[in-house]
């Protein structure tokens, strides 16, 4: 699903898209993680940018990521936001994914209460429908997901 950028536009209304982010909103729309990547030293980028800030190369692509990390930090905004009210905040995250240390996202927390939220907390990604357009959202890792896996049982 390849959309013009007339239509990335349309979908993200009062986003600020230009050529260094439009790669990862056009993977929003397929719900996949694409955040910016160096193809000459493989360094990640994010926010979205020209030029790697590691190797000063212009050969920079958003490419897909695992989208899973830690909770780096968070707030509770109990006004100001859609949905906050004070008896049910809104969890803003930066979530610092497991591709590279310090690639950092922004987003906000589902499928948990505030409480539940603590730095350091493993997380993946999810997916929100905001004003018809998938955003990626963050909740707790799956126990499942989290555990090593023992050696295969023998029949």
């Amino acid at each position: 699903m390849d959309v013009s950028d007339a239509e990335l536009v349309e979908r993200y209304r009062g986003v600020a898209l230009d050529h260094d982010n439009k790669g990862q909103f056009k993977g929003f729309l397929r719900r996949r993680l694409l955040i910016n990547r160096c193809l000459d030293c493989s360094y990640w980028i994010n926010p979205p940018r020209p030029m790697c800030p590691k190797c000063w190369s212009g050969n920079v692509e958003a490419q897909e990521v695992s989208g899973r990390g830690k909770v780096q930090w968070f707030t509770l905004l109990h006004q100001g936001v859609a949905g906050a009210e004070p008896s049910h905040p809104y969890v803003a995250v930066v979530v610092e994914l497991e591709e590279q240390a310090n690639l950092r996202m922004h987003s906000t927390m589902v499928e948990c209460t505030p409480r539940e939220v603590a730095c350091a907390m493993a997380v993946e990604l999810a997916w929100q429908d905001r004003d018809g357009a998938p955003l990626p959202v963050f909740r707790p890792a799956r126990a499942a997901e989290r555990r090593v896996p023992g050696p295969p049982s023998l029949p």
